[in-house]
C-alpha cells in the first residue's frame, strides 16, 4: 500500500460520525490497495520517494575506455563529465468529501460508500491521468497543461520526450526515437535495433535492451500486437519460420492514454525498463503520499474528510523510450523506407 496516512481531530469518535470513521478508514485503505495493483506507472516510470522540495536529476557521460599502451607505458588519465540536467519540482495535490449528519442517522450505507470510493478512485484516476498526459504530452511538444497548470514534457536535453533531434552534450550526432511507421512485425524488428544502437552523450553504444511495448486501448493495435508478438512462428508468412519476437515483450495496455493522443497518431511505444530505472527515463517521485484526515465542520456539524498528497513528474533521459505510428510530427524518421518504384 502507498503509506496511506490518516488523522483526525480528537473526541471524534465520541460524535456521531464515531461508528463511521473506522469502516470509512478500512474501505479507503483497500480502494487504493485495489487501484495500485492494477495501475500502469510502475511499468511506465522509476517510481522513488523524495525528501527535497525538488529533485535534480542528471547522469554521467561514459568513459573512453582502455587503450593500448605496450610494455611499460603509463597510465592513460580517462575523462568523464556530467550530462544534461533535470530539475523536478513537487506539486501539491487536494481532494475532500462530505458525510453528513443526517447519512449517518439515517443509516445511508450507499452513500457513506460511494463517496469514499469517489475520492480515492479520483486520487489514483489523477495519478493515472497525469502520468499518461506526459507520456502522451512527449509527443506533441515540451509542456502540457493538466488540470490549469503547466508540466514539463521535455527531457534534461531540453527537447520533447519524443524528438527527432535529441543532442549529445559531448560529441555524437544527433539522435530520434521518433518514428512514421505504424505497428508491424517489420516495424518492431526495426524500431528494437535503432534502439539498441542509441548511443550516450560520449558516442558510446549502451546497449539497450527494450522489454515492454506500452500502446492505448485500441482494439486493432491490440489485434496485430499479440498476432505479432503472440506466436512462435513468422507471423508474415505461412511458412515455419521462427517468430524470435516471441515472448520478448511486456505488453501494457494503457486505456488512459486514449484521452491525450493526436486523433492523426497510432503510437506504440517501446521502453527498456531496466534501462530506465537504473538512468531515470522517466521518473515519478512522491513527496508526500495520501494524507488523509477528518473533522467534524463546527458550522454544519458535517464530518469532512480531506486528502492531500505532493508528487511530480518528468522525463530526464530519453533514451528508455522510442515511439512509432506518430503521423503529426512530420521530423519523425521512417524505421522502414519504402524502396523506390
Amino acid at each position: 500500500m502507498a503509506g496511506i496516512i490518516f488523522s483526525e481531530s480528537s473526541g471524534i469518535n465520541d460524535s456521531v460520525f464515531g461508528k463511521s470513521q473506522c469502516p470509512i478508514r478500512l474501505f479507503v485503505e483497500k480502494q487504493v490497495e485495489a487501484f495500485e495493483e492494477k495501475s500502469a506507472l510502475e511499468h511506465v516510470f522509476m517510481i522513488a520517494d523524495s525528501k527535497n522540495f525538488s529533485e535534480k536529476l542528471t547522469g554521467m557521460t561514459s568513459m573512453n575506455g582502455f587503450q593500448p599502451t605496450g610494455e611499460g607505458g603509463a597510465y592513460p588519465q580517462d575523462e568523464m563529465q556530467e550530462g544534461y540536467e533535470k530539475i523536478l519540482e513537487h506539486v501539491t495535490w487536494k481532494d475532500a468529501f462530505t458525510v453528513t449528519q443526517e447519512m449517518v442517522e439515517d443509516s445511508k450505507t450507499i452513500d457513506l460508500r460511494s463517496k469514499p470510493y469517489a475520492f480515492v478512485s479520483g486520487y489514483h484516476r489523477t495519478r493515472e491521468q497525469f502520468g499518461a498526459a506526459l507520456l502522451a504530452g512527449g509527443i506533441n511538444g515540451t509542456s502540457i497543461k493538466f488540470r490549469g497548470m503547466k508540466f514539463s514534457t521535455a527531457c534534461a536535453d531540453g527537447k520533447k520526450l519524443f524528438a527527432h533531434n535529441h543532442t549529445a552534450k559531448v560529441k555524437g550526432d544527433a539522435q530520434s526515437n521518433i518514428f512514421q511507421d505504424e505497428f508491424s512485425a517489420d516495424a518492431l524488428a526495426a524500431m528494437e535495433c535503432r534502439m539498441q544502437d542509441f548511443r550516450d552523450d560520449n558516442g558510446q553504444v549502451l546497449a539497450i535492451a527494450p522489454d515492454t511495448i506500452i500502446i492505448p486501448n485500441d482494439w486493432k493495435l491490440k489485434k496485430d500486437l499479440f498476432a505479432a508478438l503472440g506466436a512462435d512462428k513468422d507471423p508474415n508468412t505461412s511458412n515455419n519460420g521462427f517468430n524470435y519476437t516471441f515472448g520478448r515483450f511486456h505488453i501494457v495496455t494503457w486505456q488512459y492514454l486514449n484521452q491525450f493522443i493526436n486523433g492523426k497518431d497510432k503510437p506504440w511505444i517501446m521502453l527498456d525498463s531496466n534501462y530506465n530505472k537504473e538512468c531515470g527515463g522517466a521518473v515519478w517521485l512522491d513527496r508526500i503520499k495520501l494524507a488523509v484526515k477528518s473533522y467534524v465542520d463546527e458550522n454544519t456539524d458535517n464530518n469532512i474528510w480531506k486528502g492531500r498528497s505532493r508528487f511530480i513528474a518528468g522525463f530526464n533521459d530519453w533514451r528508455a523510450f522510442a515511439v512509432g505510428g506518430i503521423a503529426s510530427d512530420t521530423n519523425a524518421a521512417k524505421l522502414i523506407e519504402t524502396a523506390a518504384a
